[in-house]
């Protein structure tokens, strides 16, 4: 992946080192201005992976223009096509809608007002953007194939429709823990979508079919596979009880009288 798309996962790092280092740097000087700048940083930050990584599962799922080097036959603008675009709008749009809905969860007074409104505005344009998403696909890249071929994998678009529309329902019923579990059911199904439709191709390459990377040509070696397992096996359970605990501690709302203290600026 980096031999082909190094231009835009390099942007990704750069925006994911400024987002982590806004949070540090915004409060070290009561300035206004100073502020400022870091809430752009924060934005630019958080807004480059958002839209970069659509830009790239877009790409991937149409095919990478890259040889059997590996080589990339293109530049970043090559990348930056329609249906690239929208895919990066798309994720944009997920991730905006999870937001609102967090900060609807998490907060009360004002800020909650604004992230409810928010979310129901967001809402209806996600809609409108996945469907064409969807309708582009259908032209512009072979995922629907192995839909075809195997209808019962059809379960897997729909759920994720049906998980979107549950969205709007308990936004509607002001349910937004519901609502939040759902918009993570939608983002799970619409990246399962793209799995599934591409397997057993990992990273297709759109000059020749043989060029491309699979879930059996660029595996490793049945040892390091092992390895690998054991290690995920010991590892990953202490990374989600770290992250559960995490957020017990931070179960509870963000008060306004937790604004009103000088170390929430």
């Amino acid at each position: 992946m980096f031999s082909t798309l190094y231009a835009p996962l390099l942007l990704i790092l750069f925006g994911l080192i400024i987002r982590g280092v806004s949070f540090e740097f915004r409060g070290q000087i009561d300035s206004p201005g100073w502020r400022k700048i870091w809430d752009s940083c924060l934005f630019v930050g958080s807004f480059v992976p958002a839209l970069l990584f659509g830009v790239a599962f877009a790409n991937i799922f149409q095919g990478i223009p890259f040889d059997d080097k590996g080589v990339f036959h293109g530049t970043l603008f090559t990348l930056l096509n329609p249906y690239g675009i929208l895919g990066g709008v798309l994720f944009v749009l997920l991730f905006l809608l999870h937001g609102s809905l967090w900060l609807a969860v998490k907060t009360e007074g004002p800020l909650y007002e604004r992230a409810a409104a928010l979310s129901s505005k967001l809402w209806v344009v996600l809609l409108v953007v996945a469907v064409i998403f969807l309708v582009d696909t259908w032209f512009v890249t072979p995922l629907y194939k192995n839909y075809l071929s195997r209808p019962l994998l059809f379960v897997i678009p729909l759920a994720t429709v049906v998980a979107l529309l549950i969205t709007r329902l308990f936004i509607a019923n002001e349910a937004w823990w519901n609502a939040w579990f759902a918009s993570c059911l939608t983002i799970l199904g619409a990246t399962l979508f793209g799995i599934v439709g591409l397997y057993p191709n990992l990273y297709p390459s759109s000059l020749n079919p043989a060029f491309s990377l699979t879930a059996f040509n660029s595996s490793s070696s049945p040892l390091t596979l092992k390895i690998m397992l054991v290690v995920a096996l010991i590892f990953v359970p202490i990374v989600i009880l770290y992250q559960g605990w995490v957020y017990y501690l931070f179960k509870d709302k963000v008060t306004l009288e937790h604004l009103e203290s000088d170390e929430a600026y």
